[in-house]
């Protein structure tokens, strides 16, 4: 009676606990899957085709297929002949002073003769009428220097104007990376305007389809393995950056993004690659 009483009372502890292992214990196909390598593909992180803003004669490209170039260098120029010319007439006139100072010169001589008049009327030498003609011929004398100052404010402004305009006709790069693609040589017309295409390769991007098995198991800030395929070889450590949040209902996983250093340039971008979480 007394064993039949501790088989009753020790089995049901017995499944409670073999139930409470089993909630804890991975499921054995997802254990598999997060040990499973995923394919994927090395990319550039942006790319870059850089134009003309506006059609005009190339006059010279400064970079080749495969140049490394840095942002604000520049890559190629247009024809300027004419913007050139134009800036060199507009800041002959924001330099010239002549207008100005002979407006200062007058204003201060008819201030002069406007109050030496002022002191012959209280004496009485000149009348009201010659006093208020040299009073009169200040007022214009202020005015055309007030006209002159604004000229040369404009004069400066053009002059700001056609450098910008030149400047338009030198081609920067916008970004830090290679050169892909030349699509123009000098002596060409721009038109249409598109004249090299470059591509940002540090950091790399690594993009990865993991199957919705996964779905929770990788967050941004994951860590993961990446394996470039040969000739390249060698494992590299990314960090996850993006997780999409929509599941591609007909292949059964999700878009995750990595993002991978590439300070040397020693990884091309292109690579087919795994990577393991």
């Amino acid at each position: 009676m007394n064993t039949v009483a501790r088989d009753f009372t020790i089995g049901p502890l017995l499944r409670a606990l073999f139930f409470a292992l089993s909630l804890g214990s991975p499921t054995p196909g997802l254990a598999q899957a997060v040990e499973e390598d995923l394919d994927c593909l090395v990319e550039p992180s942006s790319t870059v085709v850089v134009s003309a803003p506006e059609s005009a004669v190339v006059d010279s490209v400064l970079v080749d297929l495969g140049d490394l170039v840095e942002k604000g260098q520049v890559i190629a120029t247009l024809e300027s002949s004419v913007e050139e010319a134009t800036v060199a007439s507009a800041r002959a006139r924001a330099q010239g002073v002549a207008n100005v100072r002979a407006s200062e010169a007058r204003f201060s001589f008819e201030t002069r003769r406007k109050e030496r008049a002022l002191q012959l009327l209280e004496q009485g030498v000149v009348s009201d009428t010659e006093q208020d003609e040299r009073e009169s011929a200040r007022l214009v004398a202020e005015a055309d220097l007030l006209l002159a100052r604004e000229n040369q404010q404009l004069a400066q402004l053009e002059l700001r104007r056609a450098e910008a305009l030149l400047e338009r006709r030198t081609i920067r790069s916008p970004i830090d990376g290679v050169v892909v693609r030349r699509i123009l040589s000098p002596g060409e017309y721009a038109d249409p305007l598109e004249l090299l295409e470059l591509a940002q390769i540090d950091p790399l991007r690594v993009e990865v389809f993991a199957p919705v098995s996964l779905l929770g198991k990788i967050s941004v800030g994951t860590k993961g393995q990446v394996s470039m395929e040969e000739p390249v070889g060698g494992v590299h450590e990314a960090l996850v950056v993006v997780v999409d949040r929509v599941v591609d209902a007909a292949s059964g996983t999700f878009r995750v993004r990595l993002e991978l250093p590439n300070p040397d340039y020693t990884l091309p971008a292109g690579l087919k690659c795994r990577v393991r979480f």
